[in-house]
Protein backbone atom coordinates (compact mmCIF):
# COMPACT_ATOMS: atom_id res chain seq x y z
CA UNK A 1 0.00 0.00 0.00
CA UNK A 2 2.78 2.36 0.96
CA UNK A 3 4.71 1.47 -2.22
CA UNK A 4 1.64 2.11 -4.38
CA UNK A 5 1.12 5.51 -2.75
CA UNK A 6 4.78 6.38 -3.28
CA UNK A 7 4.65 5.46 -6.99
CA UNK A 8 1.41 7.40 -7.46
CA UNK A 9 3.07 10.43 -5.89
CA UNK A 10 5.99 10.17 -8.29
CA UNK A 11 3.61 10.13 -11.26
CA UNK A 12 1.85 13.23 -9.94
CA UNK A 13 5.16 15.05 -9.58
CA UNK A 14 6.24 13.99 -13.07
CA UNK A 15 2.99 15.08 -14.69
CA UNK A 16 3.14 18.39 -12.82
CA UNK A 17 6.65 19.02 -14.09
CA UNK A 18 5.65 18.22 -17.68
CA UNK A 19 2.61 20.49 -17.44
CA UNK A 20 4.71 23.32 -16.04
CA UNK A 21 7.23 23.00 -18.86
CA UNK A 22 4.59 22.97 -21.59
CA UNK A 23 2.69 25.84 -20.00
CA UNK A 24 5.90 27.83 -19.66
CA UNK A 25 6.63 27.40 -23.36
CA UNK A 26 3.11 28.48 -24.28
CA UNK A 27 3.38 31.48 -22.00
CA UNK A 28 6.54 32.55 -23.77
CA UNK A 29 4.74 32.48 -27.11
CA UNK A 30 1.91 34.56 -25.68
CA UNK A 31 3.83 37.10 -23.63
CA UNK A 32 6.99 37.38 -25.71
CA UNK A 33 9.49 36.24 -23.10
CA UNK A 34 10.43 33.27 -20.97
CA UNK A 35 13.33 31.64 -19.19
CA UNK A 36 16.28 30.93 -21.51
CA UNK A 37 16.05 27.22 -20.76
CA UNK A 38 12.75 26.98 -22.65
CA UNK A 39 14.11 28.35 -25.93
CA UNK A 40 13.73 26.37 -29.12
CA UNK A 41 13.35 27.27 -32.78
CA UNK A 42 9.60 26.63 -32.91
CA UNK A 43 8.79 28.95 -30.03
CA UNK A 44 11.17 31.62 -31.31
CA UNK A 45 9.63 31.45 -34.76
CA UNK A 46 6.19 32.07 -33.27
CA UNK A 47 7.56 34.91 -31.16
CA UNK A 48 9.07 36.57 -34.24
CA UNK A 49 5.77 36.30 -36.09
CA UNK A 50 3.93 37.86 -33.15
CA UNK A 51 6.42 40.73 -33.06
CA UNK A 52 5.98 41.39 -36.79
CA UNK A 53 2.19 41.40 -36.51
CA UNK A 54 2.05 43.45 -33.30
CA UNK A 55 -0.76 46.04 -33.40
CA UNK A 56 1.58 48.72 -32.01
CA UNK A 57 3.66 48.73 -35.18
CA UNK A 58 2.84 51.54 -37.60
CA UNK A 59 1.14 51.22 -40.97
CA UNK A 60 4.34 52.55 -42.54
CA UNK A 61 6.27 49.71 -40.91
CA UNK A 62 3.87 47.11 -42.25
CA UNK A 63 4.09 48.54 -45.76
CA UNK A 64 7.88 48.27 -45.53
CA UNK A 65 7.71 44.67 -44.32
CA UNK A 66 7.40 43.32 -47.87
CA UNK A 67 10.94 44.42 -48.66
CA UNK A 68 12.50 44.45 -45.17
CA UNK A 69 11.24 40.97 -44.14
CA UNK A 70 11.06 41.41 -40.36
CA UNK A 71 10.64 37.74 -39.43
CA UNK A 72 13.65 36.72 -41.52
CA UNK A 73 15.63 39.60 -40.00
CA UNK A 74 14.84 38.53 -36.44
CA UNK A 75 15.73 34.93 -37.27
CA UNK A 76 19.04 35.97 -38.82
CA UNK A 77 19.90 38.25 -35.88
CA UNK A 78 19.03 35.42 -33.45
CA UNK A 79 17.24 37.81 -31.11
CA UNK A 80 16.23 36.29 -27.77
CA UNK A 81 14.10 37.38 -24.81
CA UNK A 82 16.16 39.11 -22.14
CA UNK A 83 18.89 40.33 -24.50
CA UNK A 84 20.73 43.64 -24.16
CA UNK A 85 20.82 45.21 -27.61
CA UNK A 86 22.14 48.38 -29.25
CA UNK A 87 20.44 49.54 -32.44
CA UNK A 88 22.73 51.97 -34.26
CA UNK A 89 21.25 54.88 -36.22
CA UNK A 90 17.75 53.98 -35.13
CA UNK A 91 16.07 56.44 -37.50
CA UNK A 92 12.29 56.13 -37.35
CA UNK A 93 12.54 53.13 -35.04
CA UNK A 94 11.48 50.31 -37.36
CA UNK A 95 14.23 47.95 -36.21
CA UNK A 96 14.31 49.22 -32.63
CA UNK A 97 10.67 48.43 -31.99
CA UNK A 98 10.90 44.94 -33.51
CA UNK A 99 13.89 44.15 -31.31
CA UNK A 100 12.13 45.47 -28.21
CA UNK A 101 9.05 43.36 -28.88
CA UNK A 102 11.22 40.24 -28.90
CA UNK A 103 13.61 40.94 -26.00
CA UNK A 104 10.57 41.64 -23.84
CA UNK A 105 10.36 43.16 -20.39
CA UNK A 106 13.50 41.38 -19.22
CA UNK A 107 15.61 42.86 -22.04
CA UNK A 108 16.68 46.34 -23.13
CA UNK A 109 17.21 48.03 -26.49
CA UNK A 110 19.33 51.17 -26.58
CA UNK A 111 18.28 53.19 -29.62
CA UNK A 112 21.21 55.34 -30.77
CA UNK A 113 20.89 58.34 -33.02
CA UNK A 114 22.70 61.63 -33.48
CA UNK A 115 19.29 63.23 -33.01
CA UNK A 116 15.85 61.90 -32.23
CA UNK A 117 13.66 62.04 -35.29
CA UNK A 118 10.05 63.19 -34.86
CA UNK A 119 8.72 59.86 -36.17
CA UNK A 120 10.68 57.97 -33.51
CA UNK A 121 9.54 60.33 -30.76
CA UNK A 122 5.93 59.88 -31.90
CA UNK A 123 6.33 56.11 -32.01
CA UNK A 124 7.34 56.01 -28.35
CA UNK A 125 4.69 58.53 -27.36
CA UNK A 126 1.92 56.54 -29.05
CA UNK A 127 3.02 53.21 -27.58
CA UNK A 128 5.53 53.62 -24.75
CA UNK A 129 7.91 50.68 -24.32
CA UNK A 130 9.90 50.82 -21.13
CA UNK A 131 12.56 48.53 -22.55
CA UNK A 132 13.53 51.07 -25.25
CA UNK A 133 16.14 53.60 -24.09
CA UNK A 134 16.75 56.48 -26.55
CA UNK A 135 20.44 57.41 -26.77
CA UNK A 136 21.32 60.72 -28.44
CA UNK A 137 25.02 60.37 -29.21
CA UNK A 138 27.31 60.69 -32.24
CA UNK A 139 28.09 57.61 -34.31
CA UNK A 140 31.73 57.85 -33.29
CA UNK A 141 30.80 57.51 -29.61
CA UNK A 142 27.49 55.64 -29.65
CA UNK A 143 27.47 53.83 -26.31
CA UNK A 144 27.04 55.45 -22.87
CA UNK A 145 29.47 54.33 -20.18
CA UNK A 146 26.67 52.94 -18.02
CA UNK A 147 25.55 50.38 -20.63
CA UNK A 148 26.56 46.81 -19.63
CA UNK A 149 28.15 44.36 -22.03
CA UNK A 150 25.83 43.79 -24.96
CA UNK A 151 24.49 40.60 -26.49
CA UNK A 152 23.70 42.13 -29.89
CA UNK A 153 24.39 45.23 -31.97
CA UNK A 154 22.44 45.98 -35.15
CA UNK A 155 23.70 48.29 -37.89
CA UNK A 156 21.02 48.33 -40.58
CA UNK A 157 21.41 50.31 -43.83
CA UNK A 158 23.91 52.59 -42.14
CA UNK A 159 27.47 51.32 -42.53
CA UNK A 160 27.85 53.21 -45.83
CA UNK A 161 27.37 56.49 -43.93
CA UNK A 162 30.56 55.88 -41.95
CA UNK A 163 32.62 56.06 -45.15
CA UNK A 164 32.42 59.86 -44.93
CA UNK A 165 34.87 59.45 -42.04
CA UNK A 166 38.53 58.57 -42.39
CA UNK A 167 39.63 54.95 -42.26
CA UNK A 168 41.13 55.57 -38.80
CA UNK A 169 37.91 57.07 -37.42
CA UNK A 170 35.83 54.28 -38.92
CA UNK A 171 38.19 51.75 -37.35
CA UNK A 172 37.73 53.49 -34.01
CA UNK A 173 33.95 53.07 -34.23
CA UNK A 174 34.32 49.37 -35.00
CA UNK A 175 36.67 48.94 -32.06
CA UNK A 176 34.12 50.58 -29.75
CA UNK A 177 31.45 48.17 -30.93
CA UNK A 178 33.78 45.19 -30.49
CA UNK A 179 34.61 46.26 -26.95
CA UNK A 180 30.93 46.83 -26.08
CA UNK A 181 29.91 43.27 -26.94
CA UNK A 182 30.30 40.36 -24.57
CA UNK A 183 32.30 37.38 -25.79
CA UNK A 184 29.97 35.42 -28.08
CA UNK A 185 27.91 38.54 -28.79
CA UNK A 186 26.83 39.37 -32.33
CA UNK A 187 27.02 42.31 -34.71
CA UNK A 188 24.49 42.43 -37.56
CA UNK A 189 25.38 44.55 -40.59
CA UNK A 190 22.87 44.98 -43.42
CA UNK A 191 23.39 47.50 -46.22
CA UNK A 192 22.66 48.40 -49.82
CA UNK A 193 25.08 46.48 -52.03
CA UNK A 194 27.38 48.20 -54.51
CA UNK A 195 29.01 46.39 -57.39
CA UNK A 196 31.99 44.22 -56.61
CA UNK A 197 35.12 46.34 -56.51
CA UNK A 198 33.27 49.67 -56.11
CA UNK A 199 35.45 52.22 -54.33
CA UNK A 200 34.49 54.59 -51.53
CA UNK A 201 33.87 57.42 -53.98
CA UNK A 202 31.10 55.31 -55.46
CA UNK A 203 29.83 54.55 -51.97
CA UNK A 204 29.45 58.25 -51.22
CA UNK A 205 27.64 59.04 -54.47
CA UNK A 206 25.31 56.02 -54.55
CA UNK A 207 24.98 55.49 -50.79
CA UNK A 208 25.85 51.84 -51.32
CA UNK A 209 28.93 49.88 -50.32
CA UNK A 210 30.88 46.93 -51.63
CA UNK A 211 30.34 44.25 -49.02
CA UNK A 212 34.00 43.21 -49.30
CA UNK A 213 34.98 46.53 -47.71
CA UNK A 214 32.69 45.88 -44.73
CA UNK A 215 33.97 42.35 -44.33
CA UNK A 216 37.62 43.40 -44.44
CA UNK A 217 37.23 46.27 -41.99
CA UNK A 218 35.30 44.31 -39.39
CA UNK A 219 37.54 41.28 -39.58
CA UNK A 220 40.53 43.56 -39.01
CA UNK A 221 38.80 44.75 -35.84
CA UNK A 222 38.61 41.19 -34.54
CA UNK A 223 35.08 40.18 -35.53
CA UNK A 224 34.61 36.74 -37.04
CA UNK A 225 32.07 36.27 -39.81
CA UNK A 226 29.56 33.71 -38.57
CA UNK A 227 27.01 33.79 -41.36
CA UNK A 228 26.02 35.63 -44.53
CA UNK A 229 22.37 35.57 -45.61
CA UNK A 230 20.66 36.20 -48.94
CA UNK A 231 17.19 36.98 -47.55
CA UNK A 232 17.36 40.59 -48.81
CA UNK A 233 19.08 39.93 -52.12
CA UNK A 234 17.55 41.20 -55.37
CA UNK A 235 19.33 40.09 -58.53
CA UNK A 236 17.23 42.54 -60.59
CA UNK A 237 18.96 45.52 -58.99
CA UNK A 238 21.67 46.83 -61.37
CA UNK A 239 23.41 48.41 -58.35
CA UNK A 240 24.34 51.52 -60.34
CA UNK A 241 21.85 53.97 -58.83
CA UNK A 242 21.45 55.53 -55.41
CA UNK A 243 19.14 53.50 -53.20
CA UNK A 244 16.73 56.42 -52.81
CA UNK A 245 16.30 56.67 -56.62
CA UNK A 246 15.22 53.06 -57.02
CA UNK A 247 11.77 51.90 -58.07
CA UNK A 248 12.52 48.30 -57.05
CA UNK A 249 13.96 46.97 -53.79
CA UNK A 250 17.72 47.31 -53.60
CA UNK A 251 20.05 44.36 -53.44
CA UNK A 252 21.22 44.10 -49.82
CA UNK A 253 23.85 41.96 -48.14
CA UNK A 254 23.44 40.71 -44.58
CA UNK A 255 26.34 39.71 -42.33
CA UNK A 256 26.28 38.27 -38.83
CA UNK A 257 29.59 38.68 -37.02
CA UNK A 258 30.53 37.24 -33.65
CA UNK A 259 33.00 38.47 -31.06
CA UNK A 260 35.19 35.47 -30.18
Amino acid sequence: MLTQYYLTGLWVLLLTAIFSLVWGELAWGINGYAAPGLSNSQILSELYKQAATSPIRTNEDKRADATRKPVEFLQFAQVRPGMRVLDLATGHGYTTQLLALVVGSSGTVWAQGERQRPAFTKRLADHPQSNIVPVTRPLEDPIPDYVPKLDLITNVMNYHNSTYLSVARRSSINQRLFKALKSGGHLIVIDHSAKKGADLKTTKSLRRIDQAIVLEELQKTGFRLEQESNFLRNSSDPRNRAYFNMDIPTDKFAYRFVKP
